[in-house]
Formats: structure tokens, C-alpha cells, sequence
């Protein structure tokens, strides 16, 4: 499968590629590095990408930010990161990214445990995270030429536990390999409109 994988240089994503790697041919990109440069917030850039890159059998997204602060604390403009970043850049890359995929092929989004299990300083991660959440429930039902949507929900990982922990406390850190796994079960299986979600 030739499968693009948006912020595989990340934390979960560097992981996720190299599962992948084998038996595939991975195309890597991101904000600063890899395969090809994108910026996500940009669906002019978005539209560059699919026009240099070509087709796609899967797209995964592990991409996208959202600005953590507490509530009383965030200004308009503080929402707009992840409304523009993780939000309506996957809604783009859904959007624009279909018309480059083979005929049954899959997308994957990314969002997480926020959505439906939040925490303090999260309003605007969660209110971003529980949109896509919704979004990929109802586009699922209108893609065409058998073309499958999830998204892929997980709790704190172990790879960002020393750098989240405080924000998570009695939280259990997800063990890698399930992350992996969610993320293997969305592109090689037959799920569509489906929430992944890694909680424990």
C-alpha cells in the first residue's frame, strides 16, 4: 500500500511509521521535515501536497494542535489555533485528500482522550477533539467509491507520559503497541465512521 502519514516525525508518529514500514510504501510529511512539507492550517498547502505527491491507497493524519491554557485565560484568537490546525486541517485534508485516494481506500484522523474524558486547561483540545469525533461519524456516510473514514482516539501514550503526566494525574499511560494497533485496525480493516478509542 502507498500510505501518506501527516506528522510522522512526532511523538505518535514516528512510531506508527516504523510499524508500518514494512510492507508498505510510506510517504512521510510535516510541518518542518520529511517527504514533503505541509501545513495542515494552510488548504492551499494541503492542495500542494496531494498535487506534488500523487495517489494515496491510505492517508493518516497524527497532526494538528490546539492551544492548552486555562478557560478563564483563552482569547478568541487561542481557539481559532485549533479550529484552523487540527480541526478544520483534517476536515481539509478529508476534504481535499478523497480525490486522491484508490478506490477503497481509507483515511485516519487523530484526536483523543480529551473529547470525552477532559481535563483542566483543555476546553479548547477537547472542544476540537469532540468536532472531529462528530465530523467523522456523518462524512462517513456520504464518501463515495468505498472510501473509509475513523479516527483514531487515544489516552496519554507512554512515549509523552514524563512530558504530560501532571496534566493527567491517575490517568494509565497507553502502552505503544495498542496505539499502533488502532491505527493498523483503521487502514487494514473494514471500520468506517468509527471512533477508535484507547482509553485503558
Amino acid at each position: 500500500m502507498r500510505i501518506l502519514i501527516i506528522g510522522g516525525k512526532g511523538t505518535i508518529g514516528k512510531t506508527v511509521t516504523s510499524a508500518m514500514s514494512e510492507g508498505n510504501d510510506l510517504i512521510i510529511a510535516s510541518r518542518t521535515s520529511g517527504d514533503f512539507i505541509v501545513d495542515i492550517s494552510d488548504s492551499k498547502s494541503i492542495q500542494t501536497l496531494f498535487d506534488t505527491a500523487g495517489q494515496f491507497d491510505a492517508i493518516i493524519c497524527i497532526a494538528g494542535e490546539a492551544k492548552w491554557a486555562n478557560f478563564n485565560d483563552l482569547t478568541e484568537e487561542d481557539y481559532y489555533i485549533g479550529l484552523k490546525s487540527k480541526l478544520m486541517g483534517q476536515v481539509n485534508l478529508v476534504r481535499i485528500g478523497k480525490k486522491y485516494l484508490s478506490k477503497g481506500g481509507s483515511i485516519t484522523l487523530s484526536t483523543g482522550i480529551l473529547a470525552d474524558d477532559p481535563v483542566v486547561k483543555t476546553t479548547s483540545a477537547a472542544m476540537v477533539n469532540g468536532g472531529i469525533h462528530s465530523f467523522v461519524q456523518a462524512v462517513a456516510l456520504e464518501l463515495e467509491n468505498g472510501i473509509r473514514v475513523n479516527a483514531v482516539s487515544s489516552g496519554m501514550v507512554e512515549d509523552a507520559y514524563e512530558k504530560y503526566k501532571d496534566y493527567f494525574p491517575g490517568h494509565n499511560a497507553i502502552p505503544m503497541t495498542k496505539v499502533v494497533n488502532a491505527y493498523k485496525r483503521s487502514v487494514k480493516g473494514k471500520d468506517n465512521g468509527k471512533i477508535i478509542r484507547i482509553y485503558e
